[in-house]
């Protein structure tokens, strides 16, 4: 028996890349999986990749900077399931820009989907959570809410926010038997950190501060969300779990 038998589940941005990897773990594990993403197309092979794989998954189109999009998306898992026991709020976009120079257009851009997008989600979800009698909300930060490089300042922004937006919910859903916990992956290997880690240099450079000596894998930070998600961390709520191979703590 797997060690999500039985919960719904929900991942937004997961037409690719983590959003993928954290899907596919779930329903291995006997989750039903609902695989949000604001291409619908992408959403699909998901479902379909699941599905090749025996899992259960339904695609859902959404974007998280629409209020629409995620009432219609939760609209869907109310009628299919009636409760939802895990969200993973994993939708998220980056650019490099300095910090001088970013217009407020890109600064909105990034704010409405990374961090706006998970407090939209969240907030939604509540009720089905409820329905469920507690569960897990999982919201996808980064270490460059703790580290920073310049040209990010932004996106660490937004992350560093992500993670103080975790704990503020972990004490507000706590009576609710809701937890509340954000993710903090390093550089993984997908197709948003592809044209950065193309560069030998910048390969080299990011290695040499990573203790482990290689990037994640993109089911390395699956199966930290797993641990979340399942009841092994049933009494952690309000924490960063950090997955970057000790990148964080070198110097």
């Amino acid at each position: 028996m797997g060690r999500l038998e039985g919960k719904i589940a929900l991942v937004t941005g997961a037409g690719s890349g983590l959003g993928r990897a954290i899907s596919q773990e779930f329903a291995r594990q006997g989750a039903h999986v609902f695989v949000s993403d604001r291409d619908e197309a992408h959403a699909r092979e998901t479902a379909d990749a699941i599905a090749a794989d025996k899992g259960a998954a339904a695609p859902l189109r959404a974007d998280v900077t629409s209020s629409e999009d995620i009432a219609a998306m939760f609209k869907s898992v109310e009628s299919a399931s009636g409760k939802l026991h895990i969200l993973v709020n994993n939708a998220g976009i980056t650019q490099r820009s300095d910090f001088r120079h970013q217009a407020d257009a890109e600064w909105q851009q990034i704010l409405d989907v990374n961090l706006h997008g998970v407090i939209r989600c969240s907030r939604e979800a509540l009720a089905l959570l409820r329905a469920a009698k507690g569960g897990s909300i999982i919201n996808m930060s980064s270490i460059m809410g703790q580290r920073h490089i310049r040209q990010l300042s932004a996106y660490s922004t937004t992350k560093a926010a992500v993670c103080g937006l975790s704990r503020s919910m972990a004490v507000e859903y706590a009576s609710f038997d809701i937890r509340v916990n954000s993710l903090c992956p390093g550089y993984v290997e997908t197709a948003l950190t592809e044209q950065g880690l193309r560069n030998p240099a910048v390969r080299k450079a990011l290695l040499l501060q990573t203790p482990m000596g290689r990037f994640a894998a993109p089911r390395d930070v699956a199966k930290a969300a797993l641990f979340l998600a399942s009841d092994d961390s049933v009494y952690i709520t309000g924490s960063d779990l950090t997955v970057d191979g000790g990148m964080s703590i070198a110097l």
